[in-house]
């Protein structure tokens, strides 16, 4: 099989020569530098790393695109009387700003809740109320990012107040625009201003409001404008197909010092990128190592303007792309929810047993984490690293968080140096050298898209289940079943041509098939807005066109929303079946 392709002697050579003397050093360095997107400090980020790519001699570029950013200012809240008393409090990244004028107004608390785990975090819960929120402050449960917050549109609600889960209140983002805006993402930030409160204050309030009407003053302020932020690429040059090439990528910004999100992946990709260099004569392929600014503050602007500046080549000759984030954190000895899309799940869980002798687990990657390239029908693998063992976060009482190893640090000005672990770091950049080198040398991609043909037909028999008779998902089953008879084939084939070398026009052919492959079924499961849009950093459900189908069985049969339904689905899967229908034929002239 594609997926257990192994070059022993490339990978003992290049494993053998990771050494934590440059990474450590960066983490310790990176310890000192607030890295706010656009920076001054984010700046001597740039040249710390641009310096060592230099002194070894790695080609890069660094660009600088002007991307929409926000970066929090101060923010207060107070109670306002006779016992009035103030509050620590932060504001969010695209929060409205009232330009540190308060905001007086009566608090009302709607039930909320928190999140259970990291899906759930990224997820697109919302905090519903059918209280009167009119001209009122509403405070809830959550983190207060995008999902949760932007419900606010049309409540009335003048602000917002989000109890988060601990001691500390963690820094985030409010719109959900993916990457800087176009027209068709404008109206994407929330309507009032969003406040986060640690859980002891959150629930002080909440017990005043017990006792009482309780009316609280806020403000904030909020640099949002457009600015130049830095995007460093470096390019370690294949030997037979050059052009081919896997995108490994990381976020350099950071709220605070950001060690174990994401100064550890800055580390990682920068060793990796001499270790690769160094060895460049052993790649077939060539390898793209990127550090992105804009993640934390622009909701992933920099990947975005990357994927949108750089879509055709992307388009036409990436393999692959592998997010480096959070590797190395205290704790972090286990590899769960490293999320993958289904063709991956041979190389990720093939190369961390290859490495640690652990069992990998994960699934479909969430709308987070430099995820940029769906649209364009780019695979990916490793949206996530290592991280804590379940049970131990269980016995320290720790709640879910999007990175840093599970550490509850994350966001937060906690996220040190105590964060980052040198053996975990070790460890966790020989499991991806070692998927990359897989990725980059195995003559057909170690990637098989029988996998995800198969999550295409178990995801449509769901929707058809919830459908019942109200409608039909033969067509788009039928398609999914002929895509998947002729990938048997396709794959017969390419596995009797892994003896061969890289740049056998055999070979090229049938990845170049795999890259178009990619595009068709990457961008009908991911996507929906369109190959060259960003769909909203919201929570995107399997097959977007027809995910409506989960609705049927609650509405009326012949009312309005029942045919409006019916529409919507009828067009939805004319999408999945002719995306199905263009990778069968290309692939069936691939192998007549």
């Amino acid at each position: 099989m594609v997926t257990n392709w192994r070059d022993e002697d490339t990978e003992r050579v290049i494993v053998d020569d990771i050494s934590l003397d440059e990474p450590w050093a960066l983490v310790e360095r990176f310890s000192h530098i607030n890295r706010l997107s656009g920076s001054t400090e984010e700046q001597e980020a740039v040249r710390y790393i641009t310096e060592k790519l230099s002194g070894w001699g790695v080609p890069y570029q660094v660009h600088k695109p002007v991307c929409l950013i926000s970066l929090p200012g101060p923010a207060t809240l107070r109670t306002v009387g006779p016992n009035g008393r103030s509050y620590t409090v932060k504001t969010s990244s695209f929060s409205p700003s009232t330009d540190g004028e308060e905001i007086t107004a009566e608090l009302v608390y709607v039930q909320g809740s928190q999140a259970s785990g990291i899906n759930d975090l990224f997820g697109a819960g919302r905090t519903v109320s059918h209280q009167d929120l009119r001209g009122k402050i509403v405070m809830t449960e959550g983190l207060g990012i995008a999902a949760r917050g932007i419900d606010l549109a049309g409540s009335g609600a003048v602000g917002a107040v989000f109890i988060n889960p601990g001691q500390r209140i963690h820094e985030g983002i409010t719109t959900t625009s993916w990457g800087s805006p176009d027209l068709n993402q404008l109206g994407r930030t929330p309507p009032v201003p969003v406040f986060g409160i640690n859980k002891p204050d959150g629930e002080a309030l909440k017990a005043a409001l017990q006792e009482g009407p309780v009316t609280i003053a806020v403000s904030n302020k909020v640099d949002t404008g457009w600015r130049p932020i830095p995007v460093i690429v470096a390019e370690i040059a294949g030997n037979q197909a050059a052009d081919e090439f896997v995108l490994f990528h990381g976020h350099l910004d950071s709220w605070f010092e950001g060690i174990g999100d994401n100064a550890t992946g800055d580390a990682t990709l920068l060793e990796l990128a001499r270790v690769f260099h160094k060895h460049r004569d052993r790649l077939a392929r060539t390898l793209r190592v990127a550090w992105w600014s804009g993640h934390s503050h622009g909701r992933y602007a920099g990947s975005t303007w990357y994927a949108d500046t750089f879509a055709q080549d992307l388009t036409a000759n990436c393999v692959a792309h592998v997010n480096c984030d959070s590797p190395g954190c205290r704790w972090a000895t286990v590899y769960h929810n490293v999320f993958f899309m289904a063709e991956a799940e041979g190389i990720v869980k093939a190369s961390v047993k290859d490495v640690t002798g652990q069992e990998a687990t994960g699934g479909r990657p969430l709308r987070a984490g430099d995820c940029s390239f769906n649209n364009l029908g780019i695979s990916t693998f490793f949206m996530l690293s290592s991280t804590m063992p379940e049970d131990l976060v269980k016995e320290k009482g720790y709640y879910a968080v999007g990175g840093a190893g599970g550490n509850i640090a994350w966001h937060t000005e906690d996220d040190t140096m105590q964060i980052a672990d040198r053996d975990n770091l070790l460890r966790d950049m020989k499991v991806y050298a070692v998927a990359l080198i897989r990725t980059l040398n195995a003559p057909v991609y170690p990637l098989d898209y029988r996998a995800a043909v198969a999550q295409i037909t178990n995801d449509l028999k769901r929707y058809q289940e919830a459908a019942g008779s109200a409608f039909d998902f033969g067509p788009a089953l039928r398609a999914a079943n002929d895509l998947n008879a002729t990938l048997d084939r396709f794959y017969t084939e390419a596995d009797s041509l892994m003896d061969r070398e890289v740049d056998d026009p055999a070979v090229r052919q049938i990845n170049a098939s795999q890259r178009l492959l990619a595009r068709s079924l990457v961008a009908v499961s991911y996507s929906q807005d369109g190959r060259f849009r960003q769909d909203p950093a919201r929570s995107i459900p399997p097959l977007p066109d027809i995910a409506p189908a989960t609705e049927l069985a609650d509405v009326e049969t012949g009312s309005d929303r029942y045919y409006v339904l019916r529409t919507h689905l009828t067009r939805g899967q004319n999408r999945v079946v002719w995306s199905l229908r263009q990778a069968e034929r290309r692939i069936a002239e691939r192998i007549q």
